[in-house]
Order: structure tokens, then sequence, then C-alpha cells
């Protein structure tokens, strides 16, 4: 048996101006036999797709595997080029593999398609036939039509955000194709959409009354014939059609037991939908500052201060009213600015530099807010993953930078990223436990970490493109029934 592996990812915010381009695409790209080489033991999608394979005998065939951050809208160039590509490799009958891995976010959108995915599957389908097998590998905060049902076999999603089990779900899409390819298995899925939408900050699964409907979801693992159970919470910051939560419940064989546990899971998350709703653990910058301050003068650890609404890794609202306090022992690692990067190459490690740095994505990002002080470091910075997420995966900052602040040390980046790990100091020669106060730009994934390593964490409600507050969002394509956008 021979299997090809495939990976084309991105999760989009179309509400961003900048289209992602291929040559961002093509940064992260990895051809044929590197793939494997590459990822063989990561935690990514493609480290399970690989692991199930090599575990089980099965022979892997490298395509084409890219994924970069979220931002704005795909190109119809990145999107083409790489629909072309993979599909190019499934298109000569007398070479083909015996069936598809692929790995698809599942909230990519360009600015002409608002279910880019489907049409992607559609595309392969049209080029290999019905009957070939395709597993999908999808990320928790997927987007999913009813239409990509039909053209997949297998779509299997993350159980977790943060997403520590990309590499499960990889194996689990790869062992339920292999199950079917001998014979051992048949799979049939039932999709439900209950009608709701979470912003990425109320996705964190460890927290009630999320992590009840992921309890429930396990359990019915546990029952005779169910393969495989994903809840996805949709993603709320891409305004398409298909927008919202889904339920993909996997059966062997009996429809009805899929459809059965595809109801009760979107009932179970449609009669939650104002619980799930945890407005009761945001606070405004101001406030959040004050209470980052007061932990951390009782405190040996650090207090998170989470700017969760940023979708660029480029928001200043905490930053700006950190450096107005004059507050010290402050990291903000990860602001993504290519140009203060630049600025701070040029002048070199040990020069004092005054550059301005943040919110060039848009202005709800925020003003760039004003460093004096000395460059720490100034180069390119590329290594490997070794946070619970991105273990063993290639991370290429490009150029990168660290200048201290008076008191306020900002790690800034050529690519972005978000810091969701240690890696960000540990790479740079720092300690996160030698600050009172880290500011973090992500919404849940950062929690792998940091629940530990912080004595608090503190989430900061802004005003930039991933608000908790969806009614602050110019939405014109969500369809009635979409709670609470629309419903």
């Amino acid at each position: 048996m021979r299997l090809a592996l495939a990976g084309f990812a991105h999760e989009t915010v179309t509400f961003l101006p900048t289209e992602t381009t291929l040559e961002e695409f093509n940064l992260t790209a990895h051809r044929g036999r590197d793939i494997i080489d590459t990822f063989r033991g990561s935690g990514s999608p493609a480290g399970g797709f690989i692991a199930a394979c090599e575990h089980e005998g099965v022979e892997l065939t490298g395509l084409l595997y890219a994924e970069c951050a979220p931002s704005g809208p795909v190109s119809e160039a990145a999107y083409r080029y790489y629909l072309d590509a993979i599909r190019g490799g499934l298109e000569d009958p007398a070479d083909r593999p015996d069936g598809l891995l692929l790995h698809l976010h599942g909230a990519m959108a360009t600015a002409l398609r608002q279910d880019p995915e489907t049409a992607f599957l559609q595309a392969l389908r049209d080029t290999v036939g019905p009957d070939f097998p395709i597993a999908l590998a999808l990320d928790l905060h997927g987007n999913l039509s009813p239409a990509l049902l039909p053209l997949a076999d297998v779509i299997c999603g993350y159980h977790h955000s943060p997403h520590i089990d990309m590499d499960r779900t990889g194996a689990r899409a790869a062992r339920l194709l292999i199950a079917k390819l001998r014979g051992e298995a048949n799979p049939v899925m039932a999709m439900r959409k209950p009608g709701i939408v979470l912003p990425s900050i109320f996705t964190a699964t460890s927290l009630p009354p999320l992590a009840e409907v992921m309890a429930t979801a396990r359990d019915w693992e546990t029952r005779t014939g169910v393969l495989d159970v994903s809840v996805f919470t949709g993603f709320a910051y891409a305004d398409v059609n298909c927008i919202g939560a889904s339920v993909v419940a996997v059966a062997d064989g009996n429809e009805l037991l899929a459809n059965r546990v595809a109801d009760d899971l979107a009932r179970r998350i449609a009669d939650r939908r104002h619980a799930l709703y945890r407005k009761d653990l945001l606070l405004t910058v101001p406030k959040a500052v004050d209470a980052a301050v007061a932990h951390a003068a009782d405190s040996d650890r650090p207090v998170v201060i989470l700017e969760h609404a940023d979708r660029m890794n480029d928001s200043t609202h905490v930053l700006r009213e950190c450096a107005r306090r004059g507050l010290k022992k402050v990291a903000v690692p990860y602001l993504w600015d290519p140009a203060a990067v630049r600025s701070a190459v040029d002048a070199g490690v040990g020069t004092h530099v005054a550059t301005a740095v943040g919110g060039r994505s848009s202005a709800q990002a925020g003003d760039p807010v004003l460093l004096q002080g000395p460059v720490r470091f100034a180069g390119p910075k590329r290594y490997i993953g070794t946070g619970p997420m991105r273990r063993g995966v290639p991370v290429d900052l490009g150029d990168a930078a660290v200048i201290d602040s008076n008191g306020i040390t900002v790690i800034l980046t050529s690519n972005q990223l978000s810091a969701i790990d240690t890696d960000p100091f540990i790479q740079f020669g720092l300690d996160p436990n030698d600050f009172d106060i880290i500011v973090l730009r992500s919404k849940t994934h950062f929690r792998a970490v940091y629940e530990a390593l912080a004595d608090r964490i503190i989430i900061a409600e802004t005003p930039d493109w991933g608000p908790a507050d969806l009614a602050t969002l110019p939405y014109r394509n969500v369809p009635p029934g979409v709670f609470p956008i629309t419903a």
C-alpha cells in the first residue's frame, strides 16, 4: 500500500486588508521526500500521518506541504499554485498512490472564494474520481461546509485547543484510511452544524462548559461502532457563509449511529450557546494592566497579559499602556514588524536605537510604540520548535531583533508567529521567569505552557480584528441562524 501526503493550511482573517501571498506559503513549503524527513517525529499533522504509516508498514509519497500563520485572505495565485501542484501529483493513473492523507485547516478563504477548501477537494475528486480514498486532518477552528462531507472518506479534527494533539489527529486520520483500504473498517460520516460560532478566546477546551462537550465526544468514541468524533468550534473572524461550529461523527458502516452521535453533540452545543461565551474572563486594557501589576507584586512567577484580539502579532495596546506607566521587567515576545527589525539589524548589536514598533497590519492593531534602548540581538533566527505544539517543527522568524527599552524587552520578528511556548525566550538566551509581566498575543495555544508557568493569566479585550464581541465586526455573508451574529 502506498499513500500520498500533502498539506495546504491557512486560518484566514477575512477582515484584514492584505492578502497572504504565494511567497509567504513558499517560505514554509516542503516537497517530496523532504516532507517525510522534515516532519517525522514532529507534533504536526504530517508527523502523525508519517508515524501511523510507518507503524503500519505503509509506503508514503510526499507531494507538497505548506502552512502559513493566520493572516489576510489567501491570494488566488497561492490557491491555484498549491491546488495544481497537489492535483498534479495524483493525475497519472499509472503512478497514482492508493490514497491521500491531506492536511487542510478548515477556515481558509480567498478574496474570491468563501469556501476554497471544499472547492479544493472537489477539484481533487474531479482528478482522481469518486472512489479514490482521501482522509482529512483539520483544525478544531474550521468553518466546515456540509458539502465537504461527501468529498472525503475520513474527516478528523483536533480534539484540543491548545492544539497539543495535531500529530495524534494526523495519526487518527491515517489509521482510519488504512483500515478502510484493508477492509478492516467502513467509515461513514455525519455532520451537524448547531448554529453557533465561538470567538477563539472562548475555545480553550479545558474550560467549562466546552470541556464538558468535549468529554461527551470522547465518551461517544468508547461506544461500539463509533470510530471517531470531532467537534469544530468554527472560526469567528472569517466572514463566510459556512461559518460556525460543526460536529463530524465517523461510524463503522452505520449511518444511523453517526447521525445519532452528531445530533446529540450538536444539541448539547446549541443548548449551551450562552454559557459558552465566557465574557467574565475579559478586562479592559487599563484594568488588565492594573491586575497584572497587583498580582506580580506578590508573586515570584510572571503574570501573563493576553492581548487575544490581535490577529497579526503586531498589536500595541498593552505595550503602549505598559510603556506609559513606566513598568519594568516586562517581556513582549514575537511582535511582528519587519521594518523595525531592519532598523535594528542595520544599527547592530549593542547600539542604542529609537524605533517605532507594531501596529502595521491595520489601524485596529493600535499605533506604533516608540522603543528606545540597546539592541541585544539582531539577525536571522531559525530553530526547531521544542514546545508541545511546535515540537520538531522548523521555525523561521526571518531576521529578528531584541530591544531593551526602559525595562521592557521586545522581541521583534520579520515573519509573523505567535509566542505560545518558552522558545521565544530560550532561543534568545532569555528566561521567562526573569520577568514580572509577559505580554502574549495568542488565543488558547499559550495555555499548554503558560497555565503552569504563569502565576496568573489576565485577558485584555482590545479593538483588533479578533475581538470577543463579534457585534463589532462588519459581517456581510453570515447566513441566518448563527449565534451570536445572526441569531
